[in-house]
């Protein structure tokens, strides 16, 4: 019989020991977010992504899982670099739904000529660039729709455009340089139709600072009564990206979703 030596027996008993241990669990990748970056986190969360009363085990990651998942990103459920970059990014004051979905209810306008006023200038333009810009923002969406608009410089108006800082009397105070630039109510009477830009934002016509025509534009979509697209070439999509705004064209889905509300331009 072949003998065995110590040696080899306290190996096998060490073996054996090593199996008993329990398993140690390899950690995700943690990151760490500050705390000032957590609380911009929560609060655009509870803003851009009000999810419904049904219970939820963990809100805060099912939020986050909601707003990667419109924006294309992996989905964690964790406030990652990515995450935390696009929750950084200037862009509209409205809530973010997937492709160009409507506000509840689906409300419109129910006439195709809109009266718009423009209430006061932002010191960063002449006042014909403002006009001319604003004109040439509700343009994009009268070229592909029967909708037709008219600039009133007294009186009442359907939508009524103006630039405000701070607190501004709605509800929804902008908050300073960067973060959101503009925000639009959907048709109604009212504030309904109503676009508001921050005048804490530097506004130009061509890609210092933030371009109000594009700007413009988004939230005249919305005014009119459309969402967030979630297609990043779109007008409506939430982020603010300058594109040469010559001869500028509206995406494929911005006009998909515009004349579902309002039908396409007769000849």
């Amino acid at each position: 019989m072949e003998t065995i030596t110590f040696s080899a027996i306290l190996s096998l008993i060490l073996l054996a020991y090593s199996f008993s241990l329990p398993t140690k669990t390899v950690p995700t990748e943690t990151v760490e977010v500050s705390s000032s970056d957590h609380q911009l986190a929560e609060d655009y969360l509870d803003h851009f992504y009000p999810l419904s009363t049904k219970a939820l085990k963990n809100v805060f990651e099912e939020k986050i899982k909601e707003m990667q998942k419109f924006f294309g990103l992996t989905i964690t459920g964790r406030l990652d670099p990515t995450t935390m970059d696009m929750m950084k990014k200037p862009r509209c004051g409205m809530p973010d739904v997937a492709e160009y979905r409507v506000f509840p209810g689906r409300p419109k306008w129910t006439k195709k000529l809109l009266t718009y006023r423009i209430l006061n200038y932002t010191p960063d333009l002449s006042t014909r660039e403002v006009i001319d810009a604003i004109q040439k923002a509700f343009k994009v969406w009268s070229d592909v729709t029967p909708l037709q608009f008219r600039r009133v410089s007294s009186g009442e108006a359907d939508i009524l455009i103006r630039f405000a800082a701070r607190f501004h009397g709605d509800s929804f105070p902008f908050d300073g340089p960067g973060g959101v630039l503009a925000h639009a109510f959907a048709p109604g009477s009212g504030i309904g139709g109503d676009t508001h830009l921050d005048e804490d934002e530097k506004w130009s016509t061509n890609s210092i600072g933030f371009n109000l025509f594009l700007v413009a534009a988004h939230e005249f979509g919305h005014a009119l009564g459309l969402d967030h697209s979630n297609v990043p070439a779109a007008l409506m999509y939430p982020t603010y990206r300058y594109v040469n705004t010559n001869n500028f064209r509206l995406s494929r889905d911005d006009i998909q979703g515009i004349q579902a509300l309002y039908g396409r331009k007769r000849p």
